[in-house]
């Protein structure tokens, strides 16, 4: 079964890599919109496949690292596409939650990204 958790943080960022003139090598700011998926058995006992409570409490900590922060200057994000953004929060995430099964990473409502691991 797969189950998922949202949440949401707003960080501003710029591209230092995309060519001169493009918008995005601007200082801008996104509400970005998470979607954690976790893989597994129903739990015979609880009915379920994690508490989200303890999914929230798994992730809210490294949501707390992004939000309402200046990307770029966070080590690993230095060039803070909506992709390296899901990677970074893939590798945060992933050891304290190993079924972990896909990130999605939106940073307007109609441009995302996903990420399934390695």
């Amino acid at each position: 079964m797969l189950i998922y958790k949202q949440f949401t943080f707003d960080a501003a960022h710029l591209l230092p890599n995309v060519p001169e003139g493009h918008k995005c090598k601007n200082l801008h700011g996104h509400t970005y919109h998470l979607t954690v998926f976790v893989e597994g058995s129903l739990l015979e006992k609880e009915g379920w496949v994690i508490d989200f409570s303890d999914l929230k409490a798994i992730v809210n900590p490294i949501i707390k690292m992004v939000d309402h922060a200046y990307l770029n200057n966070i080590p690993g994000l230095e060039n803070p596409t909506a992709e390296i953004i899901a990677i970074w929060l893939w590798d945060k995430i992933k050891p304290s939650l190993p079924s972990l099964k896909r990130v999605e990473l939106k940073e307007t409502p109609s441009c995302g990204v996903i990420y399934e691991g390695v």
